[in-house]
């Protein structure tokens, strides 16, 4: 069996993008916006596309429906070059869609429904990601990852065989869950990525070191804030590192996060320092803010690389 570089485990939706909302009825059940589109998300979708654009072997161990939002889901994978051969469908459930409005300033609300309550068990079909180098699971706190147990079992397993665990993280929708929830799993992940709210939500502190501090403090190897506007924030054991955001302007936000982790990701897997990972990283988020969609911007890594270079100069 090929080695999988990197498997993407968690959520897979498809968002309805409005942009330029105007609250402004222009009759008694009519609004009008600027734009609006369809566009395949989900984190473990953003990541599995972002990583498998920079050349890594990737794979995605999702739930699908067997329904429209579903196929578009498949086929766009495939066209990233993504292994879609890990997802599952079933007839069950639905695909989940989300509503998602888009300020002018890339900042955004979202709606969900029912459909993203379905959780499906990853740790069913642990014969899916015991091939990979790393698993990137998108997203804590969020469906499937909502469930102590599933979460344990996933990590234990992928720790277990040596796989490097990264961790994004959500607030959560339906499940709420604190740290202390998950006081047996936290020391198994080898990287968190919470933004700035999240962390603050989690942790209860204002700044990154305080909230690096309470994280650290549950075991966890290595802590990344993703700040914004502001860059990002590392911390373990040995360094602390700061990197200011790169110099963009922003068009939409949604799904910048999770390439950054998978931008992070796979520098790591090139054997790259966890500052250079960092500064690539922050990069591939930069990018993905300068189109609507979260797959849009984001090419390949050349495109990344040459990026880094101009803010360089």
């Amino acid at each position: 069996m090929q080695k999988t570089d990197i498997l993407c485990i968690g959520t897979a939706l498809v968002d309805s993008i409005i942009k330029g909302f105007d609250k402004e009825p222009i009759s008694a059940s009519g609004y009008r916006a600027r734009s609006g589109s369809l566009n395949v998300g989900g984190e473990a979708v953003n990541e599995a596309a972002t990583a498998a654009k920079l050349g890594m072997n990737t794979g995605i161990l999702c739930f699908l429906g067997n329904d429209p939002a579903g196929d578009m889901i498949l086929h766009t994978l495939s066209d990233f070059g993504v292994d879609t051969s890990f997802i599952i469908r079933e007839n069950d459930h639905p695909t989940p869609v989300t509503t998602m409005f888009v300020n002018d300033d890339g900042t955004r609300k979202s709606i969900t429904n029912g459909a993203h309550r379905y959780n499906f068990h990853p740790e069913k079909y642990a014969d899916r990601f015991l091939s990979a180098k790393a698993i990137i699971l998108g997203s804590l706190f969020r469906a499937p990852f909502d469930d102590p147990d599933i979460i344990y079992s996933v990590l234990k397993t992928a720790g277990d065989a040596g796989i490097l665990i990264f961790a994004d993280t959500k607030l959560p929708n339906f499940h709420p869950l604190s740290l202390e929830d998950l006081k047996d799993c936290l020391p198994l992940v080898d990287y968190i990525t919470p933004n700035e709210d999240e962390a603050k939500y989690y942790t209860n502190e204002d700044t990154p070191e305080e909230m690096a501090d309470i994280f650290l403090g549950y075991g966890i190897k290595n802590v990344i804030i993703k700040l914004g506007s502001k860059g990002c924030y590392l911390a373990n054991k040995k360094e602390r590192i700061l990197l200011p955001a790169c110099n963009i302007d922003a068009v939409d936000a949604t799904g910048a996060g999770d390439s950054f982790v998978a931008g992070f990701a796979s520098e790591l897997l090139r054997s790259a320092s966890d500052r250079d990972a960092l500064r690539f990283g922050n990069a591939c988020g930069a990018i993905t803010t300068t189109a609507v969609g979260a797959t849009a911007a984001l090419q390949d890594r050349e495109q990344v690389l040459a990026f880094l270079a101009s803010q360089n100069s």
